[in-house]
């Protein structure tokens, strides 16, 4: 974890430029390891310190597609992945995140290609460099006993076997415990997914619904996901579930809760309002991005969060052990689909771009359901906020910390106070619609809200996200 002394605490610009600086240099440094004819090797990741390792430079993914099998009973996986890509410079090789599996073949263009593992990376050295904007498709095949990968900071993400399937989830990372997959989330790809398991069993994932198919005994279920979407909100649940299937405004509405449950239970009392949610934020934030509606609950006690996995977001037990159904956490989840899947944050630094909104999105849907005002909770939120803990750039450890959700949620209602509604609701749907599919900044945003309000908006970003004390109410 880093922290920036009180007294020299940097602004909102200082801590942006100092981060670009960062990825420059690495960058730069890559370059400089190139070889004759214009090639050289890809970074071995993309130089984001939140996730060192994580991410790989030197190409672009434009989408995968992912043929897995699963069996619980031995809790072993199987699989091929097609990774299609574009050289971003020449490449005389690249590499790939893939933890713990073992690789059987790797081949580009119908031939064999060179591979090794280091770690949790998978280098290919393919036959013939690849010049620059040369595009290319790898294929894998490979197999083994999936494990979750555990960070003493940011916690456990990955592959989790439970007692009636598994389950694939985690933020920052969960993606390369079951795929191979450039790991990190400013390289967004679109998605094939098909998987196999054993007949009865449900096999969920992201995107629209395909066919189902069974034989000898298993079942192949398939999911298209044809936006883009950061490798961080894929997600693969297998178990006995209760799967409903149905319609919301012309898109797919698929929902799942474990069969044990009750279908009287929050939880599907809860999913049941998914669409109603959904429909109030898009009033607010401009149409919805996908595809694709949905949501699945899942009882693993070791997941002890809700992920706002792309178009169909998973919740754990805990936010419906009190036996009443939690729309707020729905809200938090759905409005993610446009702050932080949608428009993804270029770095993980800037989370605030997806927690804040998403909590504020919550005030919004408690105040619209008939409970408290958005203004109120902002009052309370207010008085109660550690000043002293930053926004942007606020540590590995903090990643997931109270100031990136109460405190980013507090600017996003001082900016909705200090330029008006009108201009306020024009930014948020500008940013969704300009931004959609793509990456963002918190600089992306503040140059965004400022041509939009009119405004001059630079100090009150700087105050109210990185100042060390309480700013002064607008």
């Amino acid at each position: 974890m880093r922290r920036t002394p009180d007294r020299i605490r940097p602004t909102l610009v200082a801590v942006a430029a100092a981060l670009a600086l960062l990825v420059a240099c690495t960058t730069d440094a890559a370059d400089r390891r190139g070889g004759r004819d214009g090639l050289r090797p890809g970074s071995v990741d993309l130089a984001d310190p939140y996730v060192p390792g994580a991410g790989n430079g030197g190409y672009d993914v434009s989408h995968y597609r992912l043929a897995v099998r699963y069996d619980p009973a031995n809790d072993r996986l199987t699989g091929r992945a097609k990774v299609v890509a574009t050289a971003v410079h020449g490449l005389s090789r690249f590499t790939l995140d893939l933890a713990g599996l073992d690789v059987a073949a790797v081949t580009m263009g119908g031939a064999r290609a060179e591979h090794r593992r280091d770690g949790d990376e998978l280098v290919v050295t393919p036959r013939h460099g690849l010049p620059q904007g040369r595009q290319f498709a790898v294929e894998v095949d490979y197999s083994g006993v999936p494990t979750a990968k555990a960070d003493g900071q940011l916690g456990t993400g990955g592959f989790l076997h439970t007692a009636d399937g598994a389950i694939a989830l985690g933020q920052p990372w969960s993606a390369a415990t079951w795929f191979p997959v450039n790991d990190h989330p400013s390289d967004k790809a679109t998605y094939d997914i098909e998987v196999t398991v054993p007949d009865g069993l449900a096999a969920l994932s992201n995107g629209v619904p395909g066919e189902r198919t069974s034989a000898d005994g298993w079942t192949t279920w398939r999911w298209a996901e044809r936006a883009p979407m950061a490798s961080y909100l894929t997600t693969l649940v297998i178990g006995a579930y209760r799967v409903q299937t149905g319609t919301h405004a012309g898109k797919p509405m698929v929902t799942a809760v474990p069969a044990r449950l009750p279908a009287t239970g929050p939880e599907d009392a809860s999913l049941a309002r998914t669409g109603e949610i959904a429909d109030f934020l898009a009033s607010r934030f401009g149409p919805y991005p996908f595809d694709a509606y949905g949501g699945v609950v899942v009882t693993d006690d070791r997941v002890g969060y809700a992920l706002e996995t792309q178009s169909r977001p998973v919740y754990g037990p805990g936010f419906f052990r009190n036996g009443r159904p939690n729309p707020g956490v729905v809200a938090h989840e759905l409005a993610h689909q446009w702050f932080g899947n949608s428009v993804t944050l270029t770095r993980w630094s800037d989370i605030w771009l997806n927690e804040g909104f998403a909590s504020y999105a919550e005030w919004l849907w408690e105040e619209h359901d008939g409970g408290r005002t958005a203004q109120r909770t902002f009052e309370l939120e207010y008085a109660a906020t550690d000043w002293s803990r930053p926004v942007v750039d606020p540590g590995r450890s903090g990643l997931f910390g109270t100031a990136v959700y109460k405190r980013g949620a507090l600017t996003v209602h001082a900016l909705r106070r200090t330029v008006g509604d009108d201009a306020f609701f024009r930014i948020l749907r500008t940013w969704t619609a300009e931004r959609r599919g793509g990456n963002a900044t918190t600089e992306d945003l503040v140059i965004l809200a400022e041509r939009v309000s009119g405004k001059s908006l630079r100090q009150l970003f700087d105050a109210w996200l990185v100042g060390d004390s309480a700013p002064a109410l607008p």
